[in-house]
């Protein structure tokens, strides 16, 4: 079957009309709706409580052993896309695909939905999968190769010099066992740390340049009379889940990206030498006397969205904040600190082990899977591959571009643009480990133990040893 190849705005127009059927309730009239605190801690409890679910393996018994997808598809002619996006990045992608769609004689069918992990596989278990599938969790990408319902990314439909400016790691983030079956077309950084940018400069205060150096700024301001950390992890069902990313970025510093996947394959236990110090890191730093609003009795019952609310003061009552780009939302921070975010928001990668060394960058991101192969969805999947992709979702949403080759001046702020730049620069992207675990581990007992630990209801050796325990045989 001939292969159309998609070139941006370049491409012969074809006289074909695209059809499009609207983009689902999540959005209202093309804002994202701002949540009040406990709202969106309950949305956010509510799609990892889902998740937890799909992880351990919705599916039914299927024959299908690796990968392989369906052939031809629907008998209309239309490529369904399903995604579970930011609805604001949603909407910017969304006109992006359908300009170029239209312009290569394609007629797609974009579809924003709550929790894509448990509908794509219900969907696929009633033979009715769409063509495309944009999906933020890996694991779900395994189930669906596992039983043979995915087609691999061959150069053919998805060709090497399309992805050749990738960040190093996003493509890994979308192989099963080696081989090629996401990509992924939108990414979110983790590894940030955000302070009161006017306060910061007045203080005089410089961004760490090591572990030992964070480590030391953290004293400094608490012997200068100031509280440095704004942490908290309470997120309803979902409490606990910031810890996990401070021990995803210790890891992968003590140990490497090899380690650091070798402990998400449970080759590695967490009962080890280097979650061991990824724990003590924390107990001096965050976790130690002094260092957070409340004390470290307080952290389990403080909001996650809510941590950093005295961060923005004239006089801040924390000063860093560790957490992902998603949080530099009005849905998180004051309206008057978004609309002045160049001003207001300071950032600075979290650091690496020592100075001048490696620094992974943690992350996540919404990759492409193919599940029907015919001749329309995959000119759609190099269309998904390009570098302008993302051209009408920056401007105005969270979007960060994969690409390393993206133009940044389309980024609405230096803020985001320093952001993308600590995963441009990084050595390696390394996925999000509690997505990549079982849904028992890393929507379950990481979760609920390290909760524990930090209220110091347990010690180190039992949260520890529960986790260890709570791992599925199979």
């Amino acid at each position: 079957m001939m292969m159309r190849l998609i070139r941006f705005s370049s491409g012969v127009r074809h006289t074909t009309t695209i059809r499009t059927r609207g983009t689902g309730p999540a959005i209202r009239g093309g804002t994202l709706m701002r949540l009040t605190s406990t709202r969106r801690r309950t949305a956010f409890a509510a799609t990892a409580a889902a998740l937890a679910l799909t992880t351990t393996g919705c599916l039914g018994s299927d024959d299908g052993g690796g990968g392989g997808g369906g052939s031809a598809g629907g008998d209309d002619g239309v490529v369904d896309i399903l995604a579970t996006t930011d609805p604001l990045v949603f909407e910017g992608l969304k006109a992006k695909i359908e300009e170029e769609a239209e312009a290569a004689g394609i007629e797609v069918n974009i579809e924003r939905v709550d929790n894509i992990n448990q509908l794509i596989l219900t969907r696929i278990q009633a033979n009715d999968p769409p063509d495309i599938a944009v999906i933020p969790q890996p694991g779900v990408i395994k189930q669906i190769v596992d039983r043979g319902k995915a087609v691999e990314l061959t150069e053919d439909i998805v060709p090497a010099d399309a992805i050749s400016d990738m960040t190093p790691g996003t493509l890994e983030a979308g192989q099963i066992d080696g081989t090629q079956y996401g990509l992924m077309i939108s990414m979110n950084v983790k590894s940030l740390v955000f302070y009161n940018k006017q306060a910061w400069d007045e203080a005089g205060f410089e961004a760490p340049q090591s572990l030992d150096e964070l480590a030391e700024l953290t004293e400094q301001m608490k012997s200068d009379g100031e509280t440095p950390w704004c942490f908290g992890i309470e997120s309803g069902a979902a409490t606990g889940w910031p810890v996990t990313d401070w021990f995803e970025d210790l890891i992968m510093r003590y140990g490497g990206p090899e380690e650091y996947n070798q402990w998400v394959a449970n080759e590695v236990k967490f009962d080890s030498e280097v979650v061991r110090q990824a724990a003590d890191y924390m107990e001096q730093t965050v976790l130690a006397e002094g260092s957070v609003p409340g004390g470290r009795g307080s952290i389990a019952s403080v909001a996650f969205g809510d941590a950093e609310d005295t961060m923005w003061d004239e006089q801040p009552g924390c000063w860093m904040l560790k957490q992902g780009n998603f949080i530099v939302s009005a849905d998180f921070i004051p309206q008057d600190v978004v609309d002045n975010v160049d001003e207001r928001v300071g950032v600075f990668g979290f650091p690496p082990a020592e100075a001048g060394t490696d620094a992974p960058v943690l992350g996540g991101g919404d990759l492409a899977t193919l599940l029907l192969d015919n001749e329309d969805s995959r000119a759609m999947m190099q269309i998904l591959a390009d570098v302008e992709l993302g051209t009408e979702a920056a401007p105005n949403s969270s979007f960060i571009s994969p690409h390393t080759e993206f133009d940044t001046s389309l980024y609405p702020s230096d803020l985001t643009r320093q952001i993308a730049d600590v995963a441009y620069q990084s050595d390696q992207f390394l996925f999000d480990g509690s997505d990549l675990m079982p849904g028992e581990v890393g929507a379950g007992s990481f979760w609920k133990e390290m909760t524990a630990w930090i209220s110091e209801q347990q010690d180190l050796d039992t949260t520890l040893s529960n986790i260890d325990a709570s791992w599925p045989a199979s």
